[in-house]
């Protein structure tokens, strides 16, 4: 049997904007310090993501933690780069939740307003992973197969279907279509982290959306609907599942992954050896 590895790993500093892939990750209790440290907001403090602005998608996000510098690439190739400085708090309405952030000072909100043709600001979340969509549920990590991408395309008869259109942090290879949905109420060794897994995750619009340019040009809804319509999942058209790391460690392209019973198997001789 072929191991299971992480095949992809992806990530943005901001909540909309272009997923980065990466060939390492830090994954530590809340999630990934680079990974949706900040989100955008409109005038009226209201949530701003690829589902209701597209546009958001062709910029490309990067944060360096350790410097505090947020770098926004637009798609004309202009580069706009800040040290983070705080201001005031705001509140924000995240789905089913409520996120008390602070703004984010200087210029960049600006330049990303004249971008987003409407007036936006910057927001830092108050913790690592706060802008991620199910962060209130335990969900700071998510993951999806090759195969599952594999049979959606079959599903819609496209010639390929770009898996950053789901925008999850973990891509696997090596085992069958949808697979992963079994992982849910389980743990997960991914490279050095242990992952409880604990729903699946709902689709909407945005999957639709190009991954590099926000323009819808795929039905991808409709695709799930076709054949994962009515499936006992936590969340309805589910594509992925999500958790929490329950051991924080570091995840690397190319990292073996064992599920549930296997690597409770895989710990039993360690444990049979213990004194």
């Amino acid at each position: 049997m072929a191991p299971i590895v992480v095949a992809a790993l992806g990530i943005t500093a901001v909540k909309g904007t272009r997923l980065k892939s990466v060939d390492c990750i830090r994954l530590d209790r809340d999630g990934v310090r680079e990974n949706r440290r900040f989100y955008v907001i409109d005038g009226r403090d209201r949530l701003v993501n690829g589902k209701v602005n597209g546009e958001l998608t062709a910029v490309v996000a990067d944060y360096a933690d350790a410097a505090r510098r947020l770098t926004l690439t637009l798609p004309d190739g202009r580069v706009l780069e800040d040290v983070i400085r705080l201001g005031e708090p705001v509140a924000t309405r995240f789905f089913s939740g409520v996120v008390v952030g602070r703004l984010v000072q200087g210029a960049l909100s600006a330049r990303l307003s004249e971008f987003a043709g409407q007036p936006v600001r910057l927001v830092e979340a108050p913790d690592i992973g706060g802008a991620v969509d199910r962060r209130g549920r335990g969900g700071h990590v998510s993951l999806m197969s090759r195969a599952s991408l594999a049979r959606l395309r079959d599903a819609g008869d496209a010639a390929q279907v770009d898996g950053r259109r789901f925008r999850m942090l973990i891509e696997v290879d090596g085992v069958s279509a949808h697979a992963e949905d079994d992982w849910v109420d389980r743990s997960v060794q991914i490279g050095e982290a242990q992952v409880a897994f604990s729903g699946h995750v709902g689709r909407c619009l945005i999957t639709s959306r190009d991954p590099d340019t926000g323009e819808i040009d795929l039905p991808t809804l409709d695709m799930l609907r076709s054949y994962r319509a009515n499936l006992n999942t936590t969340e309805p058209l589910a594509f992925g599942i999500y958790g929490h790391a329950v051991v924080p460690g570091t995840i690397r392209v190319g990292d073996l992954v064992i599920p549930g019973d296997q690597l409770a198997a895989a710990q039993s001789p360690r444990q049979a050896q213990r004194p």
